[in-house]
């Protein structure tokens, strides 16, 4: 019987997985797409980074009202509302170059709009596959739902490199529309159960400013799911500095189809990354696998500014790539067997939103470091052109290149001092797990304090919003 679930619940998430892969190759195209053109229309890389600030605030401010709904509703809706949301930016993006009225600051309200419906998705994805999945398997399954993302870096640059000359933008974006509606079409597919006998029975009956904040003191009251999450805002702030960066100085040094040839050879690290973790699961102690392969990760970032080479920054960003689905999939693995199923689009909601907080200041800094501080420097006549310009090289791209490997040295700095942190590296240790493998709730013995670095907290198998402390 236990195995008949098991295998009822896996071929629902393989239905879910299914519609949202097409539905991240078809965002992958046009991301791909408008990001070039708002590139060749401006030849600016501040306005190019300004449209990844217009999808990172309003994921931002939305997350944390959209973890309350996601525990309040079912999760299923939560994703479809999600998805149709999104295909509603499309739209619009869509009709607006069908009547050749398409301006940049437009689609950064398209790309905000998208964003605000993505910050649904997330934390209802995540929850429903904890009530989906094994709790054994949930590295392997948070391997899978990043194969989407690694097929959509592999697949969608060189497709979308092609028909954005072949088809046009406007081509482009349809075929991403088409791809969400075969994502809203495998949800009303599926069932997905929700939890119970949980804080589940009582979402919607506090005030949801209340239970948004819920999400917050669940995690600041264990420390050392904290300090992961702080380790994870910082390079996520030094992510958002090169991320911007990549995409113009490849397009200093070659055209668009060669840029969406290289981003895909990257993706191939992306897809093999995604397949080892899918069938591996990560390592047994799973802060390894976020600390470790993140400073792996730091390394390779430095070799990417480090020459004007198309094959060694092939051979950077693929180990790259290769190594960020073991840290997400470690992460997700952890964070879902450590946080109750029943409060985990709150609690994933703010686990986002603090991730991601740093993006925004990264992304305003990001076009004019570069472009006023960092490119001038190895250019002819350049301050750094005599000591620096044999190692890094001479042109427009090798500020930048300077930039990225100075980002990926302090990568490294910053995530070795995870390991230095007590309540980081036992985290594993001192939180137990809080679901069983059928992704309920395991009951705690109240008068059991879980200590968690200074303080102790109590694990109570029912935890009421808003008494996390």
């Amino acid at each position: 019987m236990v195995e008949q679930k098991y295998s009822r619940g896996m071929k629902v998430f393989g239905v879910v997985w299914f519609g949202q892969l097409v539905s991240t190759l078809g965002s992958g195209l046009t991301g791909f797409a408008l990001g070039v053109w708002i590139y060749q229309e401006t030849g600016s890389t501040t306005l190019f980074a300004l449209n990844m600030l217009a999808y990172a605030l309003p994921n931002l401010l939305v997350s944390p009202f959209a973890g309350v709904l996601a525990d309040r509703f079912d999760r299923r809706w939560v994703m479809v509302f999600s998805d149709s949301g999104a295909m509603v930016g499309t739209l619009v993006v869509l009709s607006l170059l069908l009547l050749g009225r398409l301006e940049i600051w437009q689609i950064y309200i398209a790309t905000a709009l998208y964003s605000a419906a993505n910050a649904f998705q997330w934390p209802a994805y995540s929850a429903a596959t904890t009530m989906l999945v094994p709790k054994s398997q949930l590295g392997r399954a948070g391997g899978m739902v990043q194969i989407g993302e690694a097929i959509s870096q592999l697949v969608s640059p060189a497709v979308a490199g092609v028909l954005f000359v072949t088809i046009g933008l406007k081509g482009v974006i349809f075929i991403d529309f088409a791809t969400f509606l075969v994502a809203i079409a495998t949800l009303l597919l599926v069932r997905i159960p929700r939890p119970k006998g949980t804080p589940e029975e009582t979402a919607g009956k506090q005030p949801m400013l209340k239970e948004a904040v819920y999400g917050w003191k669940y995690i600041i009251a264990r420390p050392g799911l904290f300090g992961l999450l702080l380790i994870f805002a910082s390079t996520n702030f030094l992510s958002g500095l090169w991320n911007p960066l990549l995409a113009p100085m490849v397009l200093d040094m070659t055209d668009p189809q060669m840029l969406g040839f290289l981003a895909s050879l990257i993706g191939v690290g992306m897809l093999l990354g995604t397949l080892v973790m899918s069938t591996w699961g990560g390592p047994r102690k799973r802060i390894h696998g976020v600390l470790g392969f993140l400073m792996i990760g730091g390394v390779f970032t430095m070799i990417l500014g480090l020459r004007p080479s198309i094959p060694l920054m092939a051979v950077a960003g693929f180990g790259m790539m290769f190594v960020h689905p073991i840290v997400n999939g470690s992460s997700q693995a952890l964070w879902q067997s450590k946080v109750a199923p029943a409060v985990q689009g709150r609690v994933f909601a703010v686990r986002r939103m603090i991730a991601w907080s740093t993006l925004p200041l990264a992304y305003i800094t990001a076009g004019p470091l570069a472009d006023n501080v960092f490119r001038p420097l190895l250019v002819e006549g350049g301050a750094l052109v005599d000591t620096l310009g044999p190692i890094f090289g001479i042109g427009p791209s090798r500020g930048t290149g300077l930039l990225i490997s100075l980002i990926g040295l302090i990568t490294v700095l910053v995530t070795a001092s995870g390991y230095l942190h007590p309540y980081i590296r036992r985290v594993e240790v001192e939180l137990p797990d809080v679901v069983d493998e059928q992704g309920q709730v395991t009951p705690a013995t109240p008068a059991t304090p879980v200590v968690s670095g200074e303080r102790a907290i109590k694990e109570e198998p029912f935890i009421q919003p808003g008494s996390a402390d």
